[in-house]
């Protein structure tokens, strides 16, 4: 039944993209590319444009030189996002941690303008797929239950040249669960902010709240601070942040890291455009 209602909103967004495919003039570039560190920003992607994504996230700092500083625990992810048109982006990817496969469809129904729209909103759905093999393959398990679903709302504002500001109420929906005590449903409210510092240069700093009760006791709220390094035809992002994951799916409801016992790692993301279509 939650798929059902699940592919009802997906082919709704597919249905309103394709009615919007007019460019975009006059808008406000509030981030510089479609994420944030872990999480998505409210752009998306030029009508044609391909985004080639690559992420690592290494383990926490504090482990010491034992560890190389976390450099010997290793997570990546790696993707590739595409727009349909100017407010309808699909993507997809697969992470080393949980061996997860993703797919997402991104649409921005409210694009902030100079003398229009005081905000951006954009909607994200997302749908992962855990491939791990089973813990125990001689019981009757079903694929179901290695679906985890993502609804978001992004709110974004620029407020200036050099300040940037965006809310992201989130559900993450987990078909299967450890045991029955632990909720399907996680709702969490996160917030993410740009700081721009040079032309070409920019902090960028985002965070999830989870409200108590929804978690195990063990799992805490993902912090990520980073700079974002802008070059012709790349994106560059170097983070410290004390979630491993790179979908919602993992660092809303399953990090650990306590960031306030200094375990944070290290991170990088590296984007680069291509133009598929309507290349001059």
């Amino acid at each position: 039944m939650a798929s059902g209602r699940i592919s009802g909103v997906i082919l709704g967004v597919l249905f309103l993209s394709f009615s919007a495919s007019a460019q975009l003039e006059g808008w406000e570039q509030t981030f510089k590319d479609t994420r944030v560190i872990n999480g998505h920003s409210v752009e998306t992607n030029q009508r044609g444009g391909m985004k080639f994504i690559i992420s690592h996230r290494f383990g926490p700092v504090n482990r010491g030189l034992y560890d190389l500083f976390g450099f010997d625990q290793s997570t990546i992810r790696i993707g590739l996002d595409y727009g349909i048109t100017d407010r309808f982006t699909v993507g997809a990817g697969r992470s080393s941690m949980g061996k997860h496969y993703d797919g997402f469809a991104k649409y921005r129904f409210l694009v902030q303008q100079t003398d229009g729209a005081p905000l951006s909103v954009t909607g994200m759905s997302n749908i992962t797929v855990n491939t791990l093999r089973w813990a125990d393959p001689d019981r009757e398990n079903f694929f179901t239950s290695r679906l985890f679903y993502t609804f978001q709302v992004l709110l974004a504002r620029k407020f200036s040249d050099d300040f940037s500001l965006q809310l992201m109420p989130t559900l993450v929906h987990r078909n299967l669960v450890p045991t029955a005590e632990i909720a399907h449903d996680v709702l969490s409210l996160g917030a993410s902010a740009r700081f721009q510092i040079t032309k070409h240069m920019a902090i960028q700093a985002e965070g999830f709240f989870v409200p108590d009760g929804q978690l195990a006791d063990n799992f805490t709220h993902p912090v990520s601070i980073g700079i974002d390094i802008e070059t012709k035809g790349h994106q560059f992002q170097l983070s410290l942040s004390n979630a491993l994951g790179m979908t919602e799916k993992i660092f809303i409801t399953e990090t650990v890291q306590d960031i306030t016992e200094g375990a944070v790692g290290l991170g990088f993301n590296i984007t680069r455009d291509f133009r598929v279509r309507g290349r001059k």
